[in-house]
């Protein structure tokens, strides 16, 4: 090649490169720009024919993409070439990406299956390049001639650089295409969602709406346009992403809406836009607050409906508690009014009224405290206490009891200072020690015993008894609820009553018990 023949070829290829780049620029169809790709080789080597061939990745296949100068019939009967080893030039440079020379297609034995195809259109020669895209092979550029021919150095230059060229249209059109693609979907999915959407700039103000968006809001985009976010929602609280809001309708109705607002950002990586989503759900919160309503008045009416069952039962149960000694009162006294009794039986009857009216006493004390707890208002006496004297306290008290039921006491306490009301407390003990002689066994024990935390006392009383079923554990605390058993062990309020004053002084009363071992209580106070 001369010198003059190498400046020609290269002002023609820059010719051809402005071209096609303007052509690119200006939106031309791919077809067209390769056209004119193939036009400036056909020009530069008179006598050839060009072919612009895409791969179809997904079929493997070979698409028409431009070929100015072959005959019509040719280019459809190779619309859809496979690709493969011997699917002739084109299909395997496609399949190898490697050039692809055919110097005579009636005798190369890749084109045995295409040659009387080519012999039809007076085709002799074929040679084929890949066209290599950013990733991989994009198509391939053919020339054919009508005799045997073998590519010069010139023309495999030629060639190669236009080649390239197509390349560069072909990245571009499946670049833009995706793009273009992308923008339509994006335009569908905001255009058409039922979801208010919005564009805005970073500081919020809206470029753009959607239809959902203005009927919400009840206004147009003209009206909308340049509007900021925080001027069309109230938040129900600190907004965050997503933000519950509240919205003010053209024709003066609130809405509740849910706001997500996400950043788009530039290649620097600082938000250039933001996406705002706008979720109607009035009608949602309304079933909501309905369902709500119903529900706290379903709770309401139980809650009513369970004080009232409550209220009756602790009243036919208080005055079954009651109507024995006072039995025991008047028929004494009766005893005492109508007859003439020796100074025994006399002393004998004021010793069983004075019990029973003792009796009496004590359980109106007791419902008081319960009552009093209840209010929040039962009054207490905090002081620094030695526990283990209180717990000595209790256990003379009961000795009496422990001895009749044959219980012995076990007194493990150590010395711990707790602050409470020493009077509650040994309310408290009474209780739970009483308890555990009168529900324990013959020759059982009770064992009392004290240790410390780092912010509490505790204090546990353990019986060797018979233990409470699991299913009974939860009446424990229930008034004149004793479990099956008969009257002569209680009234039922021993429990609940401990279990309040020790709540009533910030602490807690557990129970835990085992059929046929036993029950232990923990008592824990603050220190």
């Amino acid at each position: 090649m001369t010198t003059s023949e190498a400046v020609s070829d290269t002002e023609a290829l820059l010719r051809a490169q402005s071209g096609v780049l303007e052509r690119i620029a200006g939106g031309a169809p791919l077809t067209a720009v390769l056209t004119e790709v193939a036009t400036t080789l056909e020009r530069l080597m008179p006598g050839c024919h060009c072919s612009i061939l895409l791969l179809d990745a997904g079929a493997a296949t070979l698409r028409h993409g431009a070929a100015p100068s072959l005959p019509s019939a040719y280019s459809s009967s190779i619309d859809g070439l496979p690709i493969g080893r011997d699917e002739g030039s084109c299909g395997a440079a496609a399949y190898l990406g490697v050039p692809i020379v055919a110097e005579d297609v009636t005798t190369d034995p890749r084109w045995i299956r295409y040659r009387e195809l080519a012999g039809a259109h007076g085709l002799r020669s074929c040679w084929s390049t890949p066209i290599r895209g950013r990733d991989n092979v994009v198509g391939t550029f053919a020339v054919y001639h009508e005799q045997p021919h073998q590519p010069t150095p010139r023309e495999q230059d030629l060639v190669d650089r236009l080649t390239h060229l197509a390349s560069v249209a072909i990245d571009h059109d499946i670049l833009f295409g995706a793009l273009a693609d992308s923008e339509e979907r994006f335009r569908r999915a905001f255009d058409d969602n039922a979801i208010g959407m919005a564009i805005t700039e970073p500081d919020g103000a809206l470029t753009r709406t959607n239809q959902a968006l203005r009927h919400l809001l009840g206004r147009s985009e003209h009206e909308l346009t340049g509007v900021r976010l925080t001027d069309l929602f109230t938040p129900a609280g600190t907004p965050e992403a997503p933000y519950e809001a509240t919205l003010h309708h053209s024709d003066g109705r609130t809405l509740d809406v849910v706001v997500s607002v996400s950043p788009v950002a530039g290649p620097d990586g600082v938000p250039v836009r933001l996406i705002a989503n706008v979720l109607d759900v009035t009608q949602r919160r309304a079933a909501e607050r309905e369902r709500r309503g119903r529900h706290e008045a379903d709770v309401a009416r139980q809650a009513a409906e369970q004080a009232s069952r409550a209220k009756t039962d602790f009243v036919a149960a208080l005055g079954h508690e009651l109507r024995t000694p006072l039995q025991a009162v008047t028929g004494f006294t009766e005893l005492l009014g109508s007859l003439d009794l020796p100074p025994e039986r006399r002393r004998a009857a004021l010793e069983h009224i004075n019990g029973a009216a003792g009796h009496i006493l004590a359980m109106v004390d007791d419902v008081l405290d319960i009552a009093r707890i209840e209010a929040r208002a039962l009054p207490l006496l905090p002081a620094d206490i030695d526990v283990p004297t209180v717990v000595a306290e209790v256990l003379n008290l009961l000795e009496p009891l422990a001895d009749a039921e044959g219980v012995r006491f076990r007194d493990e306490s150590e010395p711990i200072m707790v602050r409470c009301d020493e009077r509650r407390l040994k309310q408290i003990l009474l209780n739970l020690t009483g308890n555990a002689v009168r529900y324990n066994r013959m020759d059982g024990t009770v064992t009392i015993t004290t240790r410390t935390e780092p912010d509490a006392v505790v204090v546990t009383i353990a019986d060797t008894g018979r233990g409470i079923t699991p299913e009974n554990l939860g009446r424990l605390f229930t008034p004149f609820d004793r479990l099956g058993a008969d009257s002569g062990q209680g009234i039922g309020l021993g429990l609940p009553l401990a279990k309040g004053l020790v709540e009533a002084m910030d602490g807690r009363l557990t129970v835990a018990s085992t059929l046929g071992v036993g029950t232990t209580v923990e008592v824990t106070l603050p220190r």
